[in-house]
């Protein structure tokens, strides 16, 4: 891969440039595009920041991953993807080479896995979904779209990470359970039954702690779930990781 383009200047951001960097050596991205003015111009980790997000349309052969949210906004990088409306090819996919992707596992276009994460067995990604340093997923779990795994974070088989679902740092998801599109499991969590769509739990067993804001829900389109996963497995070379 060459010519990244990584939407987002964040920490994000950073970490994703540092990953396509050490798996395609220094020429693998070609710039950061932000859409805070105060950031173009600039440089970030030696990586200039050439402007704003729409800059995507005038690169069109360079692919791109969009890198934006947090954990109070956990949907902004839905609505740019859809305000961009690139064809999904455009996306590229990120994995760092000290990530263990089993060959049975599957990886949406514009989703991003960083350091040492696991995905073990029949892992369904979707598109555009963050995976942070450490994860582990296990057999047969699948993360729906927009979904956000913070660093740390274990799932046990045959979870259902649903569309746009945010799991704090550290958090522990019991297998065989569902968490809900647009929710999020707060840092340190363990999830020990079905954590429905739209809602915020927190704590040891986790608890509900309040309903997810109105910004998240409220500017994006219905939620999907994770059968929107891509269920048949990239093309992989010889490391086991998907095209990029």
């Amino acid at each position: 891969m060459k010519g990244l383009l990584i939407v987002g200047a964040g920490g994000f951001a950073r970490e994703t440039a540092q990953a396509a960097r050490a798996a395609h050596g220094p020429d693998a991205v070609l710039a950061h595009l932000d859409d805070d003015p105060g950031r173009h111009g600039t440089e970030v980790d030696g990586l200039p920041v050439l402007g704003g997000s729409e800059l995507v349309h005038a690169h069109p052969d360079a692919p791109v991953v969009v890198c934006v949210g947090n954990p109070r906004d956990w949907a902004g990088r839905a609505r740019l993807v859809r305000r961009l409306g690139l064809p999904e090819q455009r996306y590229g996919t990120v994995v760092h080479p000290t990530a263990a992707v089993a060959d049975s596992a599957s990886i949406g276009p514009g989703s991003v896995l960083l350091a040492h994460c696991a995905l073990t067995a029949s892992v369904r990604v979707g598109a555009h979904v963050a995976v942070m340093p450490q994860v582990v997923l296990t057999h047969d779990d699948m993360v729906g779209d927009f979904a956000t795994i913070a660093s740390g974070v274990r799932v046990g088989g045959g979870v259902s990470v649903d569309t746009g679902a945010y799991l704090g740092a550290g958090a522990l998801v019991r297998e065989g359970l569902t968490v809900g599109a647009w929710s999020q499991l707060g840092m340190g969590a363990v999830l020990l039954e079905d954590l429905p769509p739209g809602e915020v739990w927190l704590g040891a067993p986790a608890r509900k702690h309040r309903p997810v804001p109105d910004h998240v829900l409220n500017e994006l389109p219905p939620a999907r779930g994770a059968g929107l996963c891509r269920s048949a497995a990239p093309p992989r070379g010889a490391t086991g990781h998907p095209p990029t």
